[in-house]
């Protein structure tokens, strides 16, 4: 039997009861075809009628198909088989795997193909047809079993017409219960944007889920009985967050049972699970200077514990209102009118982690151009806040290139997983630019947080737990939980207490974030790359002071990063004057960034927005690959960062991991010789363990990844030990090399006036003897020194061991 045969198409008016035609005569033929403004004109809910609804539905769950090979396959029925298959599997036990069986997913695309008058009816007033799509498909499915059961499928058609007067199925369960899901191809909906024009309608809404409440039983269908005469009744309860009103008088036989006579009988009662959300929208997306904002959500049935803190989503859902709290505190009243808007939802996809849309076959095409430059490397790290200027910053872009990539995360037989997130930290002087590649980092990566080290905690950083409203606790995601996939940069960290920078330790090293508090035990993911930004303990770096005691941070999280970077403000005249003259000239050509390509950057504006097309982008993408541009945009970059991240995940060959294995080996042993030339004191700031081999490997992965190439190259490995020596090396150096740097960094008349004041030193403070440090630069100051020159020269001798300072500094020993 051909299910296309004598189809009966409804249009928009026969959805709707009249007096000529109701259910009880049946379908009628239209008279004219659907209406052209289906989609822009408002349905009465209270017009339609519910057999003819259903009755429209279960034709489109039976005769829905697609050619496949000059063969009709029917979509939705072989989804329901499929569904009642699963069900009879696993049992008639309940819980959410259980439920998840049962959910019917609905393409929209679909129903809009086969009658445009049902998808208007589900985008314009779904809440009043989403339960007879239900009922439908329940029975439609119930039609099918029978007829597979009896070996055949002639007669289905006439049969599930029959059965579609019955009685409506709950939505707890009964034998052909089925929760349908939707999707659709929808212009998505910014959450901010959201108004009172949009209620009742079915939405698109992207965004991440913030926190999500234990799960509760939500009663739908409520048997009351009277305590005196027995009189039983039922009372449905629709919305998540809506009540039932008990009668306070008995509506049996007798009627004079007196106040209040009827009590809930839970055993009758129809239950289904209901779970409350909080979706804020993306990082990303909120502008400049406000406060990002969220909003309730309620998931039900197979959609609960499906969506977990941290998780990127497109939720397909009706928006609602809930009273905003009549009669309590506040002096709020049940009647003045004040309502809260909430997402009912009825689908939702889950998005990769940076949540993008799909590059077009042009932009990949494109990319896979420019991987092949030989000079890419080059390219990106110049591509890197171009704004900024200056020799130090060189290294420090091509580290925070490496760190967009990021290495392969790579998961053991064993379950264990290593990490390809790259920390990095930068730690020095103010006005170095430290702030601004944290910001450009936030711009750039495709999925990031920032935040101060000041102004959070550890719960705000990783993930706290909230008291509602009904007195529950659950959880509520921090920065490094929203940041999962991405970059979290922390500015000022500093500043943090010890007690929150010990908090992220777990985050930085196994990418989780494991909850034991009021209840609640769990482990959230934090796969996240973290870029700090910090001062020395004394606000400049001070030359004449140790690299750990400039550092005032615990080895235990200097040793998570994978590169620290020593940032200097050395007063050089040249270096200076190159300086000046870049920041002058970002100052004269500012208007040719504000267009949005490169310098204000803002995806909201009418212009950028043209310079955002894929075809713009693959053109830029083009241009750099042939040479005829320099560096990407950073939107191109962006995008360009997530295509190697998706599609390329380097190994190490055999001759990489020997090379890479002897470089370590080689860094210890050059440890190991300075600590014993030192007496056996081993004064590194940032101890030299495995985890700095393996970020050897991630650092060599990342660079191979920019190339799209499968195996890291020796030239890979070079570049990351050489990133690796001239960072973290460079700032785990030992006492005896910072005293030849401080003095190679003065300029040649100081460190002439350093050296006489060195002699004047030895001169007035004979080998053995004990002086008074205030009185001898007293005497210095009487005969031309400068105060200060003193007491870098009383320093730099204590570092020689020449001198030593005793009693708080007010007293000075030479040695020898």
């Amino acid at each position: 039997m051909d299910f296309d045969q004598d189809r009966i198409y409804y249009s928009a008016q026969n959805l709707q009861a009249s007096s000529e035609a109701g259910a009880a005569n049946g379908p009628v033929t239209p008279e004219a075809p659907p209406d052209d403004d289906i989609f822009h004109r408002t349905v009465d809910p209270s017009s339609l009628e519910s057999s003819v609804v259903r009755a429209n539905f279960a034709s489109f769950f039976r005769n829905h198909h697609v050619i496949i090979h000059g063969n009709p396959r029917y979509v939705y029925r072989d989804r329901l088989l499929s569904l009642h298959r699963r069900r009879t599997q696993g049992g008639d036990g309940g819980g959410v795997g259980y439920q998840r069986d049962l959910c019917l997913y609905v393409d929209l695309a679909h129903v809009n193909e086969f009658d445009p008058a049902l998808y208007g009816l589900l985008v314009e007033v779904p809440d009043s047809v989403l339960p007879d799509v239900e009922a439908a498909a329940g029975r439609v499915m119930q039609g099918i079993v029978e007829e597979v059961d009896r070996g055949g499928r002639n007669g289905e058609g006439e049969e599930s017409a029959q059965q579609e007067g019955e009685e409506e199925e709950g939505l707890g369960g009964g034998p052909w219960a089925v929760q349908v899901m939707l999707k659709a191809n929808l212009a998505p909906t910014v959450l901010r944007h959201i108004t009172s024009s949009h209620l009742h309608r079915l939405l698109l809404v992207p965004g991440i889920v913030l926190s999500a409440s234990p799960v509760r039983s939500k009663c739908h269908l409520a048997t009351i009985r009277c305590s005196r005469c027995n009189h039983r009744a039922t009372l449905s309860c629709p919305g998540p967050f809506k009540g039932m009103a008990i009668p306070q008088q008995c509506m049996g036989e007798r009627g004079d049972c007196g106040p209040a006579p009827y009590s809930l009988v839970d055993e009758a009662c129809a239950y289904y699970d209901q779970q409350t959300c909080k979706l804020q929208e993306m990082p990303e997306a909120v502008p400049t200077g406000e406060m990002p904002r969220h909003i309730l959500l309620s998931v039900d049935r197979g959609m609960v514990d499906r969506l977990t803190p941290g998780m990127r989503v497109n939720i397909y859902g009706i928006v609602s209102l809930i009273s905003s709290g009549g009669g309590g505190a506040g002096g709020k009243q049940k009647g003045d009118g004040a309502r809260t808007v909430f997402i009912r939802a009825v689908g939702f996809d889950a998005l990769a982690r940076d949540h993008a849309h799909r590059l077009t076959g042009e932009e990949e095409e494109a990319f896979l151009a420019l991987s092949r430059r030989e000079d890419i490397y080059d390219v990106l790290s110049n591509s890197v806040a171009p704004s900024l200027s200056g020799a130090y910053t060189v290294d420090i872009k091509k580290a925070l290139a490496a760190q967009l990539f990021g290495g392969a995360a790579k998961t053991l037989p064993d379950g264990m997983r290593l990490r390809g997130d790259v920390h990095i930290l930068l730690m020095g002087d103010p006005s170095t630019a430290k702030s601004q590649f944290l910001k450009f980092i936030e711009l750039c990566a495709p999925v990031a947080v920032y935040t101060s080290g000041k102004g959070s905690s550890a719960a705000g950083l990783t993930a706290s737990v909230v008291r509602d409203s009904r007195g529950e606790f659950y959880l509520e995601g921090g920065a490094m939980v929203l940041a999962d996939g991405g970059v979290v940069c922390i500015d000022e960290f500093d500043k943090m207490r010890a007690d929150d920078r010990v908090s992220i330790h777990e985050a930085m090293e196994q990418g989780t974030i494991s909850v034991a508090k009021a209840g609640i035990t769990t482990v959230l993911n934090s796969r996240t790359s973290v870029l700090a930004a910090a001062n020395p303990v004394f606000g400049r770096y001070d030359d004449l002071k140790s690299a750990s005691e400039n550092i005032d941070l615990m080895t235990t999280i200097l040793s998570r990063f994978d590169l620290i970077f020593i940032v200097r403000d050395i007063r050089e005249e040249e270096r200076d004057r190159a300086i000046c003259n870049h920041v002058m000239g970002v100052h004269m050509n500012s208007d040719h960034t504000s267009d949005g390509s490169k310098g204000n950057y803002d995806e909201n504006t009418a212009t950028s927005r043209n310079l955002l097309s894929p075809a713009a982008v693959a053109e830029e993408a083009r241009a750099v690959a042939r040479g005829a541009a320099s560096d990407l945009s950073v939107h191109t970059m962006k995008k360009y960062v997530r295509y190697c991240r998706e599609r390329c995940s380097p190994r190490l060959s055999e001759g990489a991991s020997e090379a890479l294995a002897s470089s370590y080996v080689r860094i210890r042993e050059g440890l190991r010789k300075r600590c014993r030339d030192g007496g056996g004191q081993d004064a590194q700031a940032v101890p030299i363990t495995v985890r700095q081999l393996e970020a050897l490997v991630r650092l060599s992965e990342s660079l191979a990844k920019m190339r799209m190439s499968p195996e890291v190259a020796s030239r890979d490995i070079e570049e990351a030990v050489r990133l690796f020596q001239v960072s973290t090396m460079a700032a785990s150096s030992t006492d005896a090399a910072s005293v030849g740097s401080t003095l190679r960094s003065l300029m040649p008349e100081a460190r002439e006036e350093m050296e006489r004041a060195e002699r004047f030193l030895l001169s007035r403070v004979q080998e053995g003897t004990v002086a008074n440090k205030r009185r001898v630069v007293e005497e210095a100051v009487g005969q031309g020194f400068h105060s200060s020159t003193m007491a870098k020269a009383v320093a730099i001798l204590a570092m020689k061991g020449v001198m030593q300072e005793r009693n708080q500094g007010r007293l000075i020993k030479r040695l020898k």
